[in-house]
């Protein structure tokens, strides 16, 4: 939990920072929001705010769901940065490294103690992304690295399932659980 704290840190002090190439965040006080205020909106908001979810719902108990939101908010940073190459290396390329690392550590520590689970998990964010507008990258304008980013997580869900035995197995290699 003291991991999650320090995103929680990390990204208060990079939201207030002035956005560089979208509008402002000053309606888009994550930490401040509910998860269900953060739902509310979250096809508009930055992808940060599916981190912000994700954390929120996995500190509350609500661990697969965080799971999902994880995963939407991985396929959806992703996908920005793709369309957008020439962003700074020390504004959302550094803070998706900083969130995947602080959130997405425990979460997908947790979530490959099932690996079903798990490959179920990415396949929701796949069928979510899908389902959903994207408010703040568009996936007509970028479709191209919009395909290869969602091409990039079935791939990885392909890979889980397909090295589900091996992942086990080093997972008692390692002393962590198996659900």
């Amino acid at each position: 939990m003291r991991l999650i704290a320090g995103a929680w840190l990390l990204l208060g002090a990079i939201l207030l920072v002035p956005a560089g190439t979208r509008e402002s965040r000053s309606q888009d006080d994550f930490a401040a929001m509910t998860p269900a205020e953060l739902k509310s909106n979250i096809e508009a908001s930055h992808p940060a705010a599916y981190y912000v979810l994700a954390s929120k719902l996995f500190s509350g108990g609500t661990r697969d769901e965080a799971v999902v939101w994880f995963y939407a908010g991985q396929l959806r940073y992703r996908f920005h940065l793709a369309a957008h190459p020439d962003l700074p290396a020390d504004g959302d390329r550094a803070l998706l490294a900083s969130l995947s690392e602080v959130v997405g550590r425990p979460i997908n520590e947790y979530a490959a103690g099932n690996v079903e689970e798990w490959a179920s998990a990415m396949q929701g964010a796949l069928d979510w992304d899908e389902q959903h507008d994207n408010g703040f990258t568009s996936k007509s304008a970028y479709a191209e690295q919009w395909l290869q980013q969602r091409a990039g997580l079935a791939k990885l869900r392909a890979n889980v399932r397909a090295q589900a035995a091996e992942i086990r197995q080093q997972r008692l290699e390692n002393g962590l659980e198996n659900r």
